[in-house]
C-alpha cells in the first residue's frame, strides 16, 4: 500500500515536470510556476494576472507586432 502511494506520487511528479517541459518547448508559459516564484521570492510586489502574464510572455518571445509607426 505504501509503495503504491509512493509510486503514484512519483508518477504524478514526473507527469507534472514532463508537462511543464513540453509547454516550455512549444513556448507556452507556465503561469502557476510564475505565481509560485513571485510569492516565494518577490512577495512584496504585485504579480500579473494570467492574461497579462501570457500577453507579456508572447510579446517577449515574438515582439509586440508593431512596426514602430503611428498605427
Amino acid at each position: 500500500m505504501l509503495f503504491k502511494n509512493l509510486l503514484q506520487s512519483d508518477l504524478a511528479t514526473v507527469g507534472k515536470y514532463l508537462g511543464q517541459a513540453a509547454r516550455m518547448m512549444v513556448g507556452v508559459p507556465d503561469y502557476a510556476t510564475y505565481v509560485r516564484h513571485r510569492k516565494l521570492v518577490h512577495s512584496e510586489l504585485p504579480f500579473l494576472s494570467e492574461v497579462e502574464f501570457i500577453r507579456n510572455r508572447q510579446e517577449a518571445r515574438y515582439g509586440s507586432g508593431r512596426s514602430g509607426g503611428c498605427c
